[in-house]
């Protein structure tokens, strides 16, 4: 487990919160914010698979797609995505093309896995995200994972 600060412990908290939220809602408990450099949350988002069944409408990827419609890269260098889970292959992905600067999540990928299963509506890759950043052509700080007891109390009784 990675050590935060007083604040970045409140904002993946309050992810948390809203993953907890969605979960009450009968929706994936999947949350995403987004902050800028002084600790403004900019925007926030639950998972999207419901209510078209929407495989690709992860938390992380439906932000950063708002994101980048509404920020230049160059702002976006400067912003930290608070995130429940760890962002999968396609949303670190989106992360990268968006611009994002700096990734704090929960629950890790490989936890996850261990806790969906091979579930039809979460078949979960275990590819961390880290190594997607990797690959690209600029850094993307990643901190993680971070209280993952408490995210991965977040998904009880869903898988």
């Amino acid at each position: 487990m990675t050590e935060l600060n007083s604040k970045d412990t409140e904002l993946l908290r309050q992810a948390f919160t809203l993953a907890d939220e969605a979960k009450q809602n009968g929706i994936h408990p999947f949350a995403a914010i987004l902050v800028d450099e002084k600790g403004t949350v900019l925007m926030s988002q639950v998972n999207g698979f419901l209510p078209d069944f929407d495989m690709t409408g992860h938390a992380e990827r439906k932000l950063m797609t708002r994101a980048s419609k509404a920020y230049r890269p160059d702002f976006l260098a400067k912003c930290t995505m608070y995130v429940s889970a760890e962002p999968c292959a396609m949303c670190a992905g989106a992360a990268y093309w968006a611009g994002l600067g700096r990734v704090i999540y929960g629950l890790s990928e490989a936890s996850l896995k261990e806790i969906t299963g091979n579930h039809p509506e979460n078949p979960t890759l275990d590819l961390p995200c880290r190594v997607v950043f990797e690959s690209g052509q600029r850094a993307v700080e990643v901190i993680g994972p971070c209280l993952e007891e408490e995210a991965a109390k977040l998904h009880e009784g869903v898988w």
